[in-house]
């Protein structure tokens, strides 16, 4: 039943971020990878090379990371491995997608 409860809670905050990701506009060229995160540390790239503001939900919609960015990779070794929400702010447009850490 616990994991009932976590799938609900983790579309429920998927569905709220994605509802603000279409009002703001996505963010052109976004490419995340590797996902899923299997070495410590993520890629995000953008058409624009400006810097990001990253933050991470977990799936209860609990902030776990925030920080700016100025070039292309992430560090989450300090991250457990499970399912996450990333919202990338860049020149008032937002990404909003699921990250895998295992």
């Amino acid at each position: 039943m616990k994991h009932f409860y976590l799938i609900v809670a983790f579309l429920t905050v998927s569905f709220a971020f994605g509802q603000d990701a279409r009002n703001n506009g996505d963010i052109e060229g976004f490419k995340l990878y590797p996902n899923p995160v299997t070495e410590g540390k993520v890629f995000i790239r953008t058409m624009d090379n400006s810097p990001k503001q990253i933050a991470i939900y977990d799936v209860l919609g609990t902030q776990v990371l925030g920080t700016k960015l100025n070039g292309v990779e992430l560090f989450l070794n300090n991250l457990d491995a499970g399912v996450y929400v990333l919202r990338v702010y860049q020149n008032n447009k937002v990404a909003t997608r699921k990250l895998i850490i295992k």
